[in-house]
């Protein structure tokens, strides 16, 4: 499990060991790893370019102390101090000792920018004189210590000027801001530097593979279609008919026992709802279609007109429930069963009646204010999609491709997690393991080029089977 904390966790962690070891020993250790992963990230490191940007304190200091170490390599190193007054003394001394010089400004191009302008204290957008410093320096790659400068480290949100960093380094543990976006967009790639803290339970957790392993259902020796969970999917209409089909490939994994699709639309054959029976039963001829008795529903993509009605008759059941698409307009509170709420921005926005823009600027905040509102599960389906409990925790998705983004892959993750909730999950864990597994299978079936959401369902149980295996 990779685990984030906020500030106030870690600076208490912090005290701990600052009151256990010697004067300095952590930040040599902290500088020691930043420098090691400038080094790594320049490739060569003698006849580099490195510029410091210096703020404040610790944050500063562990800046500096790096770039006496690379200096020491070989490395040019020039540092602009952004507060002369309140500059780490003794990592300035190390500095200069080592051969790095102190510069008013930029001085011809840089390999690499170290920025160390403001630590997981600091608030808000940079100021005017970092944020006009940061954007001359335009085309030069930027690592972050801690954190990228002008991130709100506790909560993920970006508003104004701060750093777009091509790798961040941080210490001790991972915080928010690397797992939440839009800030962790702005982390770049995170390389954790362990400084041996005793820590709480984190604020934000991100699955790894062998947690996705342990929760995974698994069916006994004497298991039975039945046993292994019914997943019923109400989804699609005349106009979404794909919808339909893409769902119930996703509940179709193989992780439930028995997959029962209710067409849309009540009426004589052939009603309306018949051609989207149809279509789903050619592409998955093991669905049964009708009504019955199911431990899960899938309710609402590509419903249209007819996720009001659907919502209702999966709710009547009593049974954990999946909310999609436009059945998420239909649905007024809490829904009164387990359940897991999956908006994208727009979505959660229109829920909670504010703008998109404000979702995506503050995704944790939003997730959670819908998560207590509804009473239930939210996933909110991004580049690192969030699921929050109404009682506060929090996973954070950090797999998948950007190709991820197409359509019909939301309708494929909601049937996925339906499954996972007729196995015996709780809503919290089958939406972030489906979250999980469904961003898994996008890199599985081709990480660096485009995927559709059908190759997407294909490779669900090919991900699993090879989890499966590693137990």
């Amino acid at each position: 499990m990779r685990s984030a904390h906020t500030v106030q966790q870690v600076r208490d962690a912090e005290q701990v060991l600052l009151d256990a070891t010697p004067d300095g020993a952590l930040m040599q250790r902290a500088a020691t790893g930043l420098a090691y992963a400038v080094a790594e990230f320049l490739g060569t490191v003698y006849g580099s370019r490195v510029l410091l940007l210096v703020g404040a304190g610790n944050n500063g200091g562990d800046a500096l102390y790096a770039g006496a170490a690379l200096v020491r390599r070989g490395a040019t190193v020039h540092a602009v101090l952004l507060k002369p007054d309140a500059v780490h003394e003794a990592g300035l001394s190390a500095l200069r000792a080592a051969g790095g010089r102190v510069v008013d400004e930029p001085r011809g191009s840089y390999d690499v920018a170290v920025d160390g302008i403001v630590g997981i204290g600091g608030s808000g957008p940079l100021r005017r004189d970092a944020a006009e410093l940061v954007a001359a320096l335009s085309g030069t790659p930027f690592v972050a210590v801690d954190v990228p400068s002008g991130v709100d480290v506790d909560t993920g949100r970006v508003e104004g000027a701060h750093v777009e960093a091509a790798v961040t380094v941080t210490f001790g543990t991972h915080k928010v801001a690397h797992l939440v976006d839009p800030a962790a967009q702005a982390c770049g790639a995170v390389h954790l530097v362990d400084l041996g803290l005793t820590l709480p339970p984190p604020t934000v957790e991100a699955l790894q593979a062998d947690d996705v392993r342990r929760l995974l259902p698994r069916p006994s020796p004497a298991a039975h279609k039945y046993t292994r969970g019914v997943v019923g999917v109400r989804s699609g209409s005349e106009q979404y008919r794909g919808a339909a089909v893409l769902s119930v490939a996703g509940a179709a994994s193989g992780l439930a026992g028995m997959v029962r699709f209710v067409p849309p639309e009540k009426g004589p054959e052939p009603g309306p709802g018949a051609g989207v029976a149809d279509l789903v039963q050619a592409a998955h001829p093991e669905v049964v279609v009708g009504a019955g008795r199911v431990q899960s529903w899938v309710v609402g993509s590509g419903g249209g007109s007819s996720a009001e009605e659907q919502l209702a008759a999966a709710r009547a059941d009593g049974v954990p429930l999946v909310v999609d698409a436009d059945a998420l307009a239909a649905l007024d509170g809490p829904p009164g069963v387990p359940a897991v709420l999956t908006p994208h921005a727009g979505e959660l926005a229109r829920m909670l009646g504010v703008e998109r823009e404000q979702v995506e600027q503050d995704q944790l905040r939003h997730a959670a204010a819908a998560a207590e509102r509804y009473g239930a599960v939210v996933l909110l389906k991004n580049r690192h999609t969030l699921t929050v409990h109404p009682d506060g925790r929090v996973r954070a998705t950090t797999v998948g491709p950007p190709w991820l983004a197409t359509a019909g892959a939301g309708d494929v993750l909601g049937g996925l997690v339906g499954a996972l909730l007729a196995a015996g999950l709780d809503p919290f864990d089958a939406a972030s393991v489906g979250s999980w597994v469904h961003g898994a299978a996008a890199a599985m079936v081709r990480p660096d080029g485009p995927v559709t959401a059908g190759e997407v369902a294909r490779a669900i149980p090919e991900v699993c089977a090879r989890l499966l295996g590693r137990g």
